[in-house]
Parts: structure tokens; C-alpha cells; sequence
């Protein structure tokens, strides 16, 4: 099981205290874009190698454990 605090870190100076990963600048809404608009794994790894497979899945476990505090306008 990832343990999302190894991958995931939020720093206030860092864009603009978006989660992003450990020891990158890459946030994870970067990841989550790259992966919707048809980029897969390898791709992603290929074109930034600071990212392994465990990275990219830390990222998609957290932003689906934020899932239930996502609002939406009405």
C-alpha cells in the first residue's frame, strides 16, 4: 500500500502550496492533467524521469482521497 506522505508534500513557498511531489516541483494537478489528456504512464516517466510508477500513483491516490471534499458550483 503507498503511504501518500513518502510522494505527496504540501510547502506554502512552492506553487503556491499546491500538493506536489517530494523533492520535484511537479504538482499533482500536473500529473492528473497529464494522465486525462491521454499521456500514460511511460510517457509521463519518459519526460520527467523524477517520476517512478509509485509517484504517479501517489498522485492519483491522493487527489481521490480529496475526492469527498471536492464542491461544486450549483
Amino acid at each position: 500500500m503507498i503511504n501518500i506522505k513518502e510522494y505527496i508534500e504540501i510547502v506554502p513557498n512552492k506553487r503556491f502550496g499546491k500538493p506536489i511531489v517530494i523533492g520535484t516541483r511537479i504538482s499533482v494537478s500536473d500529473v492528473l492533467n497529464w494522465l486525462a489528456n491521454g499521456m500514460s504512464k511511460e510517457e509521463i516517466k519518459h519526460d520527467f524521469p523524477e517520476l517512478s510508477e509509485e509517484k504517479i500513483n501517489a498522485c492519483l491516490l491522493y487527489a481521490s482521497s480529496r475526492e469527498g471534499y471536492i464542491g461544486f458550483a450549483s
